[in-house]
């Protein structure tokens, strides 16, 4: 079973930028999609970046311009670069594979406000 760990989080400035990681255990890491997951308080968890394992991303239209997911596989990590941070980024953020839905990590909480 793969296990998740998330990092990175904390609280920024509107403007500001965060770099988020999330180290997966086991050596099957390279074959899935990965993904970053956010959820604010009331609101259903969405995926916001989503990356192949042939490193072609897709991202929310939210995000899209300010967001980059990355990978490294030989890391077994997950990156969600954030520029140009919003208050509406305010969220737990998680990383999972879309299309196999790995045990949730704890998640890491990112706060935008000034």
């Amino acid at each position: 079973q793969v296990q998740l760990v998330e990092s990175g989080g904390g609280l920024v400035q509107p403007g500001g930028s965060l770099r988020l990681s999330c180290a997966a255990s086991g050596s099957i890491f390279s074959i899935y999609a990965m993904g970053w997951y956010r959820q604010a308080p009331g609101k259903q968890r969405e995926l916001v970046a989503r990356i192949s394992s042939i490193a072609l991303t897709n991202y929310a239209d939210s995000v899209k311009g300010r967001f980059t997911i990355s990978r490294d596989n030989a890391k077994n990590t997950v990156y969600l670069q954030m520029n140009n941070l919003k208050p509406e980024d305010t969220a737990v953020y998680y990383c999972n594979a879309p299309d196999r839905l790995f045990q949730w990590g704890q998640g890491t909480q990112v706060t935008v406000s000034s």
